[in-house]
């Protein structure tokens, strides 16, 4: 609980899963929605979105989850220093 309120520990990669499940999730149904709607763009529309949503989540998730690894790398080598400096 101490690493939570002293922002020792990064929360937000544990919501970046979370979020992407539910992008996920909206991606098919709105793809699944389309592909069976009378009105919508179609089979191919709605196997588009289907495709494209999952990407796009995926990709927008990773390239969050990245800049959290870089800060985490950055941290351990200041970390470093910091040890080295005292000696």
């Amino acid at each position: 609980m101490k690493d939570l309120f002293f922002f020792d520990s990064m929360l937000t990669p544990k919501i970046i899963t979370f979020v992407y499940w539910l992008m996920l999730i909206a991606a098919v149904i709105s793809g699944v929605g389309t592909m069976f709607n009378s009105y919508g763009g179609g089979f191919f529309a709605g196997a588009g979105i289907l495709i494209a949503g999952v990407i796009g989540a995926r990709i927008w998730c990773e390239l969050l989850i990245v800049l959290f690894k870089i800060h985490e790398n950055l941290k351990k080598i200041a970390d470093k220093q910091d040890v080295t400096n005292e000696l």
